[in-house]
């Protein structure tokens, strides 16, 4: 029986900053995660990734992001367990929790905390019949390592930020980068589609609106596909590959069944308080949640977190007195001695 303060379902980012914003109130936390590795979708789909909207980076790659928020939390000592999905929940007469993962560890806690991202999910396909046949041949649905497509002709299919935000980034890259969309108007980050634009008119990405990829040729890997326009018919494009990028179906596994309030596929939680669930005690924080006007965004995230770890410490600590939430830059961080000296140091070396 693995015993905690916090246990967090979901290594993503969302879950890792849980663990550095309960470490600042002394409590401790275990994660849980299916995958082999913390750091969700961000490490196992686009770790090479840029991001944009993490305040202080003016752009960061995912698994940097990742690797900085592992660095963030190690004071806190986390513990894991990875490679390994929470299955079960069952809630003792005390007000605490047993959850069980697939493997059968048995992990105990007055407080969870899912922060497991979309959940499971799988890419979404394009109906063409032969895509399975070209499946690591050439046709890919992440961009896992950016270099693979160095120097080659891609074509990239999808209207969303992943699509935009790829052609944006593979247009420094690959040789040719060709962006189709069904439609004229595209669904992602106005930003994002006037640097599309802009690489367009630079001659930088070549862009087909109105258009579908509707079928794939090659002897045993990608070599050219046939795009279809509404109005002008058929016509084939020599490529070295193909990625249709049109985002993730999300699926919440045996967390669905766990008697929380789903609403489309997410967890319902109160927004007006700390994010709790309709159970006492489980709270639900980043992109498996749902409330009036969420954003799946990763700093919304970040925030939940913070507000629930508040929450979280009142119910482990009932009789503690009030709680006074102060800034680090006064209250330093236990564990952070070595990282106050260096910083020290090269205060002292810049005056």
């Amino acid at each position: 029986m693995i015993k905690t303060d916090i246990l967090i379902i979901g290594a993503g980012p969302v879950g890792l900053f849980t663990v550095f914003e309960a470490g600042l109130l002394k409590l401790r936390c275990h994660i849980i995660d299916a995958l082999p590795m913390p750091g969700g979708q961000l490490a196992e789909i686009y770790p090479k990734k840029p991001i944009y909207d993490i305040p202080g980076y003016p752009s960061v790659l995912a698994g940097d992001l990742i690797t900085n928020l592992e660095k963030q939390i190690a004071p806190f000592e986390p513990n894991y367990t990875l490679g390994d999905r929470a299955e079960t929940i069952e809630k003792l007469e005390d007000g605490t929790f047993i959850v069980t993962t697939k493997s059968g560890i048995k992990h105990h806690a007055p407080v969870v905390a899912i922060a497991g991202g979309l959940g499971s999910f799988e890419p979404r396909k394009p109906p063409i019949a032969e895509i399975k046949d070209y499946e690591d041949k050439g046709v890919a649905y992440f961009v896992r390592e950016p270099e693979v497509y160095r120097d080659k002709k891609i074509i990239i299919a999808g209207g969303g930020d992943s699509a935009l935000d790829w052609s944006i980034f593979l247009a420094d890259v690959a040789k040719e980068v060709t962006l189709v969309h069904r439609r004229t108007e595209f669904r992602g980050a106005l930003d994002s589609v006037e640097k599309v634009k802009e690489l367009v008119d630079a001659g930088k990405i070549t862009l087909l609106t109105n258009s579908e990829v509707k079928h794939i040729k090659g002897n045993n890997k990608v070599e050219s596909v046939v795009v279809k326009h509404k109005t002008e018919g058929e016509k084939e494009i020599e490529v070295d590959a193909f990625l249709p990028l049109f985002g993730l179906s999300p699926k919440l596994g045996p967390i669905g069944n766990w008697g929380l309030e789903i609403e489309k596929n997410a967890i319902k939680v109160d927004n007006a308080t700390d994010y709790r669930t309709n159970i006492d005690g489980i709270f639900a924080i980043g992109d498996v949640n749902t409330y009036p006007g969420k954003l799946k965004l990763i700093l919304c995230g970040f925030h939940e977190a913070t507000i629930m770890v508040q929450s979280a410490y009142k119910i482990i600590n009932p009789n503690a007195k009030r709680l006074v939430m102060k800034y680090t830059t006064v209250s330093g961080i236990t564990g952070f001695d070595g990282v106050k000296k260096e910083q020290k140091k090269a205060v002292t070396k810049k005056i």
